[in-house]
């Protein structure tokens, strides 16, 4: 797919988008970020230069309420990303009182999504999911 070390964040939260590069990079994973999914697809999509990550973090609450969702799905209907794994972290349960937690895997595969953490992630488990996901 990607470049195995390269992962794309995106939060429109500036110090959690600083943080979970700091964390990645401390693993040595090259870490591409965004603050909002517009930007992103359009850099995986950029001409002769697009970014080719090997996994996707992404937060679900940014300019909309699902923005993540819909980030998510678009990724996995395109052939060019539909193989790449993508973690949802979200703070939209303790936020907002809404419960978007995944119950099944089913779940996880209507939200366009390999696995999904809540805000705030403890930084060894977001760093086992990537590095299972990378396999």
């Amino acid at each position: 797919m990607g470049d195995a070390t390269t992962i794309l964040l995106v939060d429109d939260d500036k110090d959690f988008l600083e943080l979970e590069r700091r964390i990645l990079e401390s693993r040595g994973y090259r870490v591409v970020c965004f603050s909002d999914t517009q930007a992103a697809l359009a850099a995986l999509n950029a001409g002769p230069q697009p970014v080719k990550p090997a996994l996707v973090v992404t937060d679900l609450m940014m300019t909309g309420l699902d923005s993540g969702f819909t980030f998510a799905r678009a990724l996995k209907a395109d052939p060019r990303t539909a193989r790449l794994p993508v973690i949802i972290v979200s703070a939209v349960s303790s936020q907002k009182g809404f419960d978007f937690r995944p119950r099944t895997a089913a779940d996880l595969a209507a939200m366009g999504a390999d696995a999904f953490f809540d805000k705030p992630v403890a930084p060894e488990a977001l760093l086992d999911k990537v590095k299972e996901l990378l396999g």
